[in-house]
């Protein structure tokens, strides 16, 4: 079962208020009418169809068909569809399923709203499991002016999303984790959103880890690098007999460096310090280094 079945069927699970309902059946079915001014439901989730089933019953005394056929998709899941034949027309009206935009009183307060937009993610929306894919969710839609319309509902939640036009459909995404999460909680969908959580922080725990270890070995291959250098310098100087020209303490610094060629200047300054008794800083080493680099670059000069 798909991420987004797994949300689906929290979602019909849901215990809501008639007010709620009606909202929620608004979004849901706002593309079920055919072309003879019918309403005609069709989904693969059985949950789903056994929540429009039971709602307009309930709510409307609809008498309605039901049929399952076989898919055609490669999956083959079966297809559940719903005839209303009883009170249609009524359905139709009181949901605004005959205009773009719904009537206010399905989405005039902050549960209402809420119930309506979670009708549209159950008929059109689908989430990315957070362990095998990309952040995504999306919503996808035939007609401009009402995606824009569902798009203006997400940004008053400032759910950041976006428009853009697929072929002849218009989809709505949501790419980043934490508004994803936001969506989750506003529909209600909690056990869900526990589950996209705790992926998310899993995944960006490994990924930190991952940044700290990157991080840490570039510097390591930095450190390396930078004592390389160094002693290539040093042997140059030694090879051009140019060595005498350094004095007492740098020449030190240079046997140390020799001696322990991977260390840090951190950690050679430490070195030093403990077995000569004469305290050396990093700063110390790296202005006797930069004297070392000097003669070397005047010397390749010449």
């Amino acid at each position: 079962m798909s991420f987004t079945s797994t949300i689906k069927n929290e979602l019909a699970s849901l215990e809501l208020s008639k007010l709620e309902q009606i909202s929620e059946l608004s979004g849901l079915l706002k593309n079920s009418i055919d072309n003879s001014s019918n309403l005609n439901i069709t989904t693969e989730n059985v949950a789903i169809a056994r929540l429009i089933f039971n709602r307009l019953k309930d709510n409307y005394d609809a008498l309605i068909r039901v049929s399952v056929k076989k898919g055609y998709n490669y999956n083959k899941n079966y297809i559940y569809g719903l005839e209303v034949y009883k009170n249609s027309e009524l359905i139709i009206e009181d949901l605004s399923l005959n205009t773009i935009i719904p009537n206010s009183y399905l989405i005039d307060d902050e549960d209402t709203k809420r119930a309506y937009i979670r009708g549209v993610f159950l008929a059109c929306g689908s989430v990315n499991d957070p362990k095998t894919s990309q952040y995504h969710m999306e919503f996808s839609f035939d007609n401009e002016e009402y995606s824009n319309f569902i798009n203006d509902i997400l940004d008053s939640y400032n759910l950041n999303s976006k428009i853009l036009k697929r072929e002849s459909r218009y989809i709505i995404y949501i790419k980043e984790s934490e508004k994803i999460t936001d969506f989750l909680r506003i529909i209600k969908a909690t056990n869900a959103l526990l589950y996209y959580e705790n992926i998310r922080i899993y995944r960006n725990r490994n990924n930190n880890i991952n940044r700290i270890n990157n991080c840490e070995q570039a510097n390591v291959d930095k450190i390396i690098q930078s004592a390389k250098n160094q002693i290539d310098d040093i042997n140059y100087i030694k090879e051009r007999d140019a060595y005498e020209l350094l004095d007492d303490k740098i020449k030190e610094a240079c046997d140390y460096r020799i001696k322990y060629p991977e260390e840090s200047l951190a950690e050679l300054s430490k070195i030093m310090t403990m077995e000569t008794g004469v305290s050396i800083t990093k700063s110390g080493l790296h202005h006797r280094f930069n004297k070392v680099k000097l003669l070397a670059e005047r010397l390749k000069a010449k």
